[in-house]
């Protein structure tokens, strides 16, 4: 699906919609900020409608050459969600990389 004009949390409404697990939003940067080229990754387990950012993860700056190049931002976020499924949550309690527990 494709918004226009939309923030992460789109991604609650249509988790709940189709009852999915975990959703994956894509967001491009605002235009007139110093990297418009710019994408962020917002992984939630579990939507929810009215959840904390807290709740989700974000891989940020995927932008080669000038941030991360799309083949890591891509292994992150498999890594991220093969921990979330095992963990059963994103968001503070799931470290970049892994499913350990940052508690």
């Amino acid at each position: 699906m494709i918004a226009v004009q939309a923030r992460v949390a789109l991604g609650d409404h249509i988790g709940v919609a189709l009852r999915a697990r975990m959703v994956l939003v894509l967001v491009g940067e605002r235009p007139g900020l110093s990297a418009s080229d710019s994408l962020g990754a917002y992984l939630t387990w579990a939507p929810t409608i009215g959840m904390a950012d807290a709740d989700r993860n974000c891989v940020s700056n995927i932008r080669p050459p000038h941030g991360l190049d799309h083949a890591t931002a891509a292994r992150t976020l498999a890594s991220l969600m093969a921990g979330a499924r095992r963990l059963g949550g994103t968001g503070v309690r799931l470290k970049d990389g892994g499913a350990e527990l940052t508690t």
